[in-house]
């Protein structure tokens, strides 16, 4: 006999079942805690080297790409960013969420330390640092009008977007970055 059979000549402890689990369910979604700033541990970590003087080619050639092969075969690493400019290499390394973040610090400053002699002689010494997210915005959105000038745009986000979103729950700040800021003149 299925179970589908005996359910409907014993529809009382099916029922039974439904609202307890139900009530269950229930029960345990208002006991989920809601946070205004979650605790959010994203493993970044950041390699900064500098060398004075340098060209942009000459650091990507000698120091960017040792220390993005060097990084790159840690277990956990999940995506690796380089930026050069004149004198200053900064990779960034994501690890994996499950990788604790102090254990990705020390992985990559003992990848960095196994190649430092094969950097150039001149360069500083590369600095490690861990990249915290907390309090940095978790959505960020574009705004876009063709038909409105900039002052206008930047009104229009900072008089009716900004507050029809800060009233909502779940939303801690919204800031406007860009655009043009009023500005009020006395002579």
């Amino acid at each position: 006999m299925n179970f589908s059979a005996w359910s409907i000549r014993n529809p009382v402890a099916p029922l039974l079942a439904f609202f307890l689990l139900m009530v269950l369910g229930w029960q345990s979604f208002n006991t989920l805690p809601i946070t205004r700033f979650p605790n959010i541990d994203v493993p970044l970590v950041a390699v900064s080297v500098s060398q004075s003087g340098a060209a942009p080619a000459e650091m990507e050639t000698q120091i960017t790409k040792e220390i993005e092969d060097a990084v790159a075969g840690i277990t956990g690493v999940k995506k690796v960013t380089s930026t050069v400019t004149d004198g200053l290499s900064t990779t960034v390394v994501e690890f994996r969420m499950e990788v604790p973040t102090d254990k990705a610090v020390q992985d990559v400053k003992d990848a960095v330390d196994q190649i430092r002699g094969d950097l150039p002689g001149d360069v500083e010494a590369p600095i490690v640092t861990r990249i915290d997210v907390e309090g940095q915005a978790i959505m960020t959105f574009a705004v876009r009008a063709p038909d409105m000038t900039m002052e206008e745009i930047s009104w229009f986000v900072d008089d009716t977007i900004t507050r029809a979103l800060q009233g909502k729950p779940g939303i801690g700040r919204v800031t406007r970055i860009g655009g043009a800021d009023r500005e009020i003149r006395v002579e």
